[in-house]
């Protein structure tokens, strides 16, 4: 079996590695490299690193849209491309390409959570369980008839970083199990029912502000869900605070307006506490912007917050 892979980041390099067992690879295709870092130097991406490290040829095309680059994939004579997290769409003719076409690893429930960001939005949307598709890709966002799926539930903590690495782990294992059948033609796939899709749209940096007014969990959803990126955030006098890592207060009602701080000396382990528009949230790590991360204790040491400070605008 002869094999295609495009990928970028590190939630790519399990599946890199699991087609690399079952495989013969033929091409790595991923993003150019990016600068990166204080120095801003050109960084390769993981997908580049590993498949470098194992003898592979890689490739990192600045354009799919061509018709050159689709002639040089079907030159491979490629029995199957396998796509996840590339960052590009993917013409039809680079769809085509390969014998049986490109298989896209996607971290969801599908038809649930179609797009760039399910793991995120399946967080900050408080479901219960989510999973990963292999599903044969289209012309359509992420609307191929699936494969075969896997579930799992979502940890009550969990945040996005967490929960993206086993989700890369199960995809990569589903890989191994069934790309071969598929390939061959002995898995049959499963058309998916487009009136139950919901999307998952790529996030933005604004995604991240802190609604104080909401329930505690879902507060807490919001600060799992995005991290490490965007990450939630709201403000301290103005500034920029980076909200890292919470967990449900033990309180109930209305304790205070939506954003005051309830404590925060950050003894006895309970960090910041801050009330919401239901119960209330201690923040444990957090960052004033340009600043290093700190847990809450270590934080309020250097900058203490009074109880009764607001966080976040002022809701009228």
């Amino acid at each position: 079996m002869r094999a295609i892979f495009f990928g970028t980041p590190q939630l790519a390099v399990p599946s890199l590695e699991a087609v690399h067992d079952v495989a013969e690879i033929v091409q790595v295709i991923c993003q150019p490299d990016r600068p990166a870092g204080r120095g801003m130097k050109l960084r390769p991406p993981p997908v580049k690193e590993r498949a470098l490290a194992l003898g592979l040829e890689v490739t990192q095309p600045k354009k799919v849209r061509t018709a050159e680059f689709a002639a040089s994939l079907r030159a491979l004579e490629a029995d199957v491309a396998v796509v996840i997290a590339y960052g590009r769409i993917l013409p039809q003719a680079v769809l085509d390409a390969p014998r049986r076409g490109c298989v896209n690893v996607h971290a969801s429930l599908l038809p649930k959570l179609r797009g760039a960001g399910p793991i995120n939005r399946a967080i900050v949307e408080g479901h219960a369980e989510t999973g990963v598709c292999l599903m044969q890709m289209d012309a359509g966002m992420d609307t191929g008839p699936v494969i075969t799926c896997a579930a799992t539930p979502i940890g009550v903590d969990e945040n996005a970083a967490e929960l993206g690495t086993r989700l890369a782990d199960m995809g990569a294992e589903l890989l191994r199990a069934h790309l071969a059948e598929w390939v061959d033609g002995s898995l049959e796939v499963t058309p998916q029912d487009h009136d139950a899709a919901t999307l998952a749209p790529l996030l933005k940096k604004e995604d991240g502000r802190i609604d104080w007014s909401l329930p505690a969990q879902r507060v807490h959803d919001l600060v799992r869900g995005m991290f490490p990126w965007p990450g939630a955030f709201t403000t301290l006098d103005g500034e920029v605070l980076k909200v890292h890592r919470t967990r449900l207060h033990d309180a109930s009602g209305q304790l205070g307006a939506p954003g005051q701080v309830l404590s925060g000396n950050g003894l006895a382990g309970d960090g910041l506490v801050v009330a919401c528009g239901q119960g209330a949230v201690a923040v444990e790590r957090l960052q004033l912007q340009g600043k290093k991360k700190l847990d809450a204790r270590d934080f309020l040491a250097g900058r203490p917050i009074a109880p009764g400070a607001l966080l976040g605008e002022k809701t009228t």
